[in-house]
């Protein structure tokens, strides 16, 4: 009777032994996902921290949004255990994030990320104000710069993919295109190359190039286009098995080119799960701010930014012009805004286009403006935007469904102001209430964000390519891949 015992409870104990610690991984990367979201429920650090998805700007409103779970298909043995490994270094990176804002949250936040960028001098307590959640956003990007790896697909050839434009109002695009593909690949580079060890995917085609070479023009016809970027993620799709598994929810492409978001409907799960970083982020044409990224745009003629820009004015640079607008009339909003105020007012400069006599160019209006007007023309996003934000002009943003650059952790409302359409009319009275005091905190908040608006070569740390690709670790730590 031992022996049988004996005989019957050691197989049972090894399963035991086998079976409780995978009960307990189950348990842990089941239990671990919690969403990040970069804000708190008030202007400061008021302890209610909430992981419940991510909270985004729309053209000054703001929305809660809800966490992606995304199924996938069964996957082999191997594949899976890396799987678990790229999820369990998103936990611990969502670990410490929510312990960076407990530790804040007692009043210590030059701890929770860089230090150098938490003492500028130049910005002084501004740099936290520009933040929605300072302790959440500087340890988020820490653990980003630790641990995030993007792995970029070298199918296809240039100029269609693996290039972009760099020297017009695409240049987000081949910047950020070109300064990915030029990453080396190290064991600190946020850039990998093995797809097994990635946390996200780069579709490294550029709709602005597939525009200046597939597209005819004056055809309106986007077929060619969309055949291509639908042949792309089949090929890719085929290719490799990350795609099909995720359904390609962990993969991220980039347009600034007006069309970028039509054009990605040519995959259905390209446009409805994948991160798509967008200039044209109009909630009114499928932006979603849950998945989707809002970038900036910006204009760089020469490939660099003009060299009355390259530095901030001094900070009581005289303004003597109330607001300025300079642009083509085109779209719903710009009609209004120049009927209601060109050559009615001599401290609000509204223009269709300069005079070849004026006595300033572009540039100039926009360093002698205390406030530049930024409408929407037949799609939200604009280059004044950043173009105000480099001269220190406040931003006066006149849109409707736009969701603003990186308002997941800036608050515009620091270093900007948002006009209705409707508010117009009374455009001069909403500005001119602004005091001298308020004006010079909003201009102290736009040399806070500056540097997250420069692409620089090679890219610096909280540049305009850094704030992008950490928008993209945003989602992805909202994403559970099961």
């Amino acid at each position: 009777m031992m022996m049988a015992s004996q005989w019957i409870t050691t197989p049972l104990f090894l399963f035991l032994f086998l079976l409780f610690p995978t009960l307990l991984l189950l348990l842990f990367t089941s239990s671990v996902h919690r969403p990040v979201i970069l804000t708190s429920s008030s202007n400061h650090l008021d302890g209610k921290f909430r992981l419940n998805g991510l909270v985004p700007v729309t053209a000054g409103d703001a929305e809660a949004s809800r966490a992606l779970t995304v199924s996938s298909p069964p996957a082999p043995l191997i594949e899976r255990k890396t799987r678990s490994f790229v999820e369990r270094d998103l936990a611990r990176a969502r670990v410490a994030i929510q312990r960076a804002v407990l530790v804040s949250q007692k009043g210590n936040v030059s701890q929770m990320g860089n230090s150098s960028v938490l003492s500028s001098p130049a910005t002084g307590d501004d740099h936290l104000r520009v933040y929605r959640n300072p302790a959440a956003f500087f340890r988020s990007y820490k653990e980003m710069k630790k641990r995030f790896r993007v792995y970029v697909y070298q199918e296809g050839d240039a100029p269609l993919v693996h290039d972009g434009p760099c020297k017009n109002i695409y240049t987000t695009e081949g910047r950020f295109i070109q300064e990915l593909e030029m990453t080396g690949i190290s064991k600190s580079s946020l850039r990998t190359s093995d797809p097994n060890r990635a946390h996200a995917f780069f579709l490294p085609f550029s709709v602005a190039m597939m525009v200046k070479y597939l597209y005819i023009p004056n055809s309106r016809d986007q077929s060619p286009i969309r055949r291509f970027v639908s042949d792309y993620v089949g090929v890719v799709g085929s290719a490799h098995p990350f795609w099909n598994r995720t359904a390609g929810a962990d993969h991220f492409m980039l347009s600034c080119h007006d069309w970028g978001p039509y054009v990605s409907n040519a995959n259905k799960d390209l446009y409805t799960n994948s991160i798509r970083a967008l200039c044209n982020a109009n909630t009114s044409e499928g932006f979603n701010p849950t998945k989707d990224v809002s970038i900036p745009e910006v204009h760089l003629l020469t490939g660099d930014i003009p060299i009355q820009l390259r530095s901030p004015p001094p900070p009581h640079t005289p303004r003597p012009f109330l607001a300025f607008f300079a642009g083509g009339l085109h779209g719903p909003i710009r009609p209004p805004l120049l009927h209601q105020w060109q050559n009615r007012d001599p401290s609000i400069q509204v223009y269709e286009y300069l005079p070849k006599n004026s006595t300033y160019d572009y540039f100039s209006f926009m360093l002698k403006s205390k406030f530049c007007l930024c409408p929407s023309g037949w799609e939200v996003a604009s280059p004044r935007v950043v173009e105000a934000i480099y001269t220190e002009c406040i931003p006066v943003i006149i849109s409707e469904g736009y969701v603003l650059p990186f308002s997941d952790v800036l608050k515009w409302e620091e270093f900007s102001l948002t006009v209705r359409v409707e508010e117009l009319p009374e455009l001069k009275e909403l500005l001119g209430r602004k005091t001298e005091e308020e004006m010079d905190r909003l201009r102290r908040g736009l040399r806070a964000v500056r540097k997250h608006f420069v692409f620089n070569q090679p890219a610096k740390s909280f540049d305009v390519f850094h704030m992008i690709l950490h928008s993209v670790w945003l989602r992805r730590l909202n994403v559970k891949l099961d």
